[in-house]
């Protein structure tokens, strides 16, 4: 998840914004709402975020006073400006000092979505572009991936996802690891020689092995454990994975 910190001086909507908004659906969480735009820069000057959401009309330092001093001390925060004010003139002032999108009060749900989800991304590759540059200056300076960074982080994911097995994702891995899902996924790939997909399933298979040989429990019981959409599906997967249905290798008593 990427940090957010909301700057209004309206209580109701810092805080309705805050509690009422299904940020995590966005791939955002509300770290913290300041009134104006000095509590806000005090408060990043000890804890930055990676986004701001902020109203442009404030006591003490407003919006466009904030957006400035963030692009001079902390370039790489991601602002979003939120407004009554319906003019051009502060929509082409916030652009003009890295504002990334600029949206009008009252906000519309589908639109504050769109504007994080497209902001989601853009972090997204900026992460993925670091990352990559980092792994190549280790490869460069002899790190070999066994010994170096990409093996902790391999080993993460797999710690993850043997706990996790239910309802794990490649994308709830990647934000573990702060990585790119699509950068973890080859990453993955070129450490280990399998796909994520492949590895969660033998995890899967293996838990599956396991509770089978324990008569306590049903083969419905084990699928909703396994994290199956239903008990057909998990036997699909069992059977393709290990040649026989579970009811088989229940009886076989392997």
């Amino acid at each position: 998840m990427y940090t957010l910190l909301i700057v209004d001086d309206e209580y109701e909507i810092r805080n309705g914004l805050s509690n009422l908004f299904p940020w995590h659906e966005t791939g955002f969480e509300v770290q913290a709402v300041r009134e104006n735009g000095r509590e806000a820069l005090d408060y990043i000057a000890e804890k930055p975020v990676d986004a701001v959401l902020c109203d442009i009309m404030m006591p003490e330092m407003s919006g466009i006073e904030l957006a400035r001093n963030l692009r001079d001390q902390y370039p790489q925060i991601k602002i979003i400006f939120l407004s009554g004010y319906r003019d051009f003139d502060y929509a082409r002032k916030a652009l003009s000092i890295g504002v990334r999108d600029y949206i009008v009060k009252p906000t519309k749900y589908s639109e504050l979505s769109q504007v994080f989800l497209k902001l989601k991304e853009e972090l997204d590759e900026e992460r993925a572009i670091s990352e990559g540059r980092e792994n190549h200056e280790q490869l460069q300076h002899g790190n070999s991936p066994e010994g170096g960074l990409q093996e902790r982080i391999i080993a993460k994911v797999r710690e993850y996802l043997e706990t996790n097995y239910h309802d794990a994702s490649l994308e709830k891995a990647a934000d573990i690891v702060r990585m790119n899902p699509h950068y973890l996924s080859k990453l993955y790939k070129q450490i280990t020689g399998e796909n994520f997909s492949d590895y969660l399933l033998t995890v899967k298979m293996g838990k599956a092995a396991e509770l089978l040989l324990d008569i306590g429990y049903r083969t419905h019981e084990i699928s909703h454990m396994l994290g199956y959409s239903s008990p057909k599906s998990f036997s699909r997967a069992f059977k393709q994975h290990f040649g026989m249905c579970p009811r088989e290798y229940r009886n076989s008593g392997a």
